[in-house]
């Protein structure tokens, strides 16, 4: 089962997965490109865990690159300088990959 899999889960989701990347697509090279970075620091910095934090967090930014995009803004003009700091922010009250590898290790060495 890959990463994705593990986080989208039925047709549905992956519809709206499929969407998303459409949309992704649709942007301007500057927009797509960050939003693909996003991604790429998302995943492997431990981004959201679940469909519904990973649905809403993509189309929040999705929504914010299209209106940037159509008002003629630049990238930073939106996410700020810092775009590390910006999806941080994202996710800082979710639960992330991360902790749930946490709680796991914990739980495992707990038991002994």
């Amino acid at each position: 089962m890959s990463f994705l899999e593990k986080i989208i889960g039925s047709i549905e989701d992956k519809r709206e997965w499929r969407a998303m990347e459409a949309r992704a697509k649709a942007l301007p090279s500057e927009y797509h490109n960050a939003y693909k970075a996003i991604q790429k620091y998302m995943w492997t910095t431990g981004g959201p865990s679940e469909w519904k934090d990973v649905h809403r967090i993509f189309s929040g930014i999705l929504d914010l690159f299209e209106q940037g995009a159509a008002e003629g803004k630049k990238v930073t003009d939106l996410t700020g300088e810092d775009v590390a700091a910006f999806c941080d922010d994202l996710v800082r009250e979710e639960k992330t990959w991360t902790d749930k590898y946490r709680t796991r290790l914990n739980d495992t060495v707990k038991r002994g």
